[in-house]
């Protein structure tokens, strides 16, 4: 993974630094509250329901043992032993003091972490693939990108101020694992028909009030002007996108205000002026990322181990697990092992003190000391010896971090909701467990298959319910918790939002509403058939008349 360079660590310091004496100077009452606002949402720290929050940047969803057991000794000290995986592939602190956000940032960049841009109406952390660099279906390593476009808008004086915030994802691979048409810029590498690298520009996604899907504004970029391009629609977007609405303040409104065609013509005109600039990336500065991404060292191993072919016929449980948390791995005799953050006794995508102190050395023991996070709230260790899986499956359990259930009903996205977030409707944490608790025999939950549910608290939604197979969004009705239900939402290649079923339903029906959409696809379903699939051949009306029927 990329360490940083001596300006990095010295930025890093320096923002400690300074902020420490804003906070100080804050707390001591000679800082304005709406100043001091913008000075810690620019350091990740927000003020929540019950207490302040801060959100760690995990550039690209990559960390090493070291930074991992630092945010465990973090939510030890200075929290309440837990903290919270985002779909941006960040972490966030639930519980700290306004006073411990300094000491806590300080921890952070002794391990080369920090909590920058990670709020604020500014470039946020760029999210990619999980399985970057390991993926059997990838065109080229996403993480070098991302890298690139985090050294470009870090603290950059001219997008440091935009009309909104602002979200990019990168897909390096075929299959799309990080939702890239619902960014702000959606980029995916991809060869012309001449073999050349570049990039399948989408421009305007988003979800929240407004969902929209990202249009393309650029079939093919190349990758010497990927970061003068990105540049151009970025400055087109500050000097357009309006400020007098925080509601229709993100490019999509722009886009979809102006028309794709004229957008695309305005950034042209804008990358004419910084095409040729310092912004053009030469083949060597690519290579110098590209460097400090191969620094693993492989072995050469056997594709089939005979032990492990002996598990495997001989232990169901295991077998499970192989079957729904691991994936092929492009190097022979490795996987790549999915770290479950559902299903054991906590809200999806929470992981306590412990059980990261035990992932931090899981990953040394077996996945060359690092660990991956996940648009979907989980981990990943990426790079696992087959004949090691047995061994780290046994201690996955130990850590109650083996639930069998990658892509199933129960590996549900969740927002925090109403128990944490100022924002939110409705809660959304205990609906999910009511959810998990009904699927939690695996017989049922894998007859079922892959199916998502995704769960948000507002409308803002964190929980990326638009992109859900089913979702749900929570709605206040007269101080009661009511959840609007969407079916037909897909976050991969073909992304899609999803339709609105019907009235939204009260909080103690929300579950058997969920169970009846699932049994109802079960039983109309035909062989082999997806959820999707049978959503599009039948429609929303069967669905709609049980749901209806069994609520009202």
């Amino acid at each position: 993974m990329y360490a940083y360079s001596q300006v990095d660590q010295q930025l890093v310091d320096e923002r400690v630094s300074q902020f420490r004496d804003q906070t100080s100077r804050f707390l001591a009452g000679k800082l304005d509250e709406d100043v001091y606002k913008q000075l810690r949402l620019r350091n990740g720290l927000y003020v929540q329901r019950h207490a302040p929050m801060l959100r760690v940047a995990v550039p690209y969803g990559v960390l090493n043992s070291s930074q991992m057991h630092t945010l465990a000794d973090i939510s030890r000290t200075y929290d309440k032993g837990y903290a919270h995986v985002t779909t941006r592939q960040n972490f966030q602190f639930n519980w700290p003091t306004i006073e411990s956000v300094p000491d806590i940032l300080a921890d952070l960049a002794k391990v080369q972490m920090h909590a920058i841009q990670t709020s604020g109406n500014c470039i946020r952390n760029v999210t990619s693939d999980p399985l970057a660099g390991v993926a059997v279906d990838e065109v080229e390593d996403p993480r070098v990108w991302c890298e690139i476009i985090r050294q470009w808008s870090t603290l950059h004086p001219e997008f440091s101020y935009l009309p909104r915030k602002f979200k990019f994802a990168v897909t390096g691979s075929t299959e799309d694992r990080v939702a890239a048409q619902v960014h702000d810029i959606g980029l995916q590498v991809l060869r012309n028909d001449v073999g050349e690298v570049g990039f399948k520009v989408y421009v305007g996604g988003g979800m929240g009030r407004t969902p929209v899907i990202g249009k393309v504004i650029r079939d093919f970029l190349p990758r010497t002007d990927f970061l003068s391009y990105l540049d151009a629609i970025l400055r087109v977007y500050n000097l357009y996108g309006r400020r007098d609405n925080m509601y229709k303040a993100r490019i999509k409104i722009l886009v979809n205000a102006i028309g794709i065609d004229k957008f695309r013509d305005m950034v042209e005109e804008e990358w004419i002026q910084v095409r040729d600039s310092e912004l053009k990336l030469s083949d060597s500065r690519i290579q110098t990322v590209t460097d400090a991404f191969n620094f693993l060292q492989y072995q050469t191993l056997p594709a089939t181990d005979e032990d492990h072919e002996q598990k495997l016929s001989s232990n169901p449980i295991f077998a499970s697990w192989y079957r729904q948390n691991t994936k092929a791995h492009k190097k022979s005799g490795y996987r790549i092992v999915y770290v479950s953050l559902k299903g054991h006794g906590q809200a999806p995508g929470d992981v306590t003190d412990f059980q990261m102190d035990g992932i931090a050395d899981l990953a040394d023991q077996y996945s060359m000391g690092e660990i991956r996070t996940t648009y979907s709230q989980n981990m990943v260790l990426a790079h696992v010896e087959q004949t090691d899986l047995y061994g780290l499956w046994r201690e996955l359990n130990k850590l109650k971090l083996a639930t069998p259930n990658i892509g199933t009903v129960t590996d549900l996205i969740c927002c925090p909701g109403f128990d944490f977030c100022s924002l939110a409707n409705a809660t959304s944490i205990d609906v999910s467990e009511d959810i998990m608790a009904r699927f939690e025999k695996l017989d049922r939950l894998y007859d079922v298959g892959e199916l998502n549910i995704k769960i948000s608290g507002c409308m803002n939604a964190c929980g990326h319910h638009h992109v859900g197979h089913i979702g749900l969004l929570g709605v206040d009705k007269k101080g009661e918790d009511w959840y609007q239900i969407t079916l037909g939402g897909s976050a991969s290649n073909q992304t899609a939002l999803g339709k609105v079923l019907g009235p939204s339903v009260e909080k103690s029906k929300i579950g058997d509403a969920v169970e009846t959409i699932i049994d109802v696809y079960l039983e109309l379903r035909e062989p082999n058939e997806h959820f999707l699939q049978t959503l599009a051949r039948i429609g929303r009306d069967p669905f709609k008349e049980q749901v209806y029927a069994d609520n009202h």
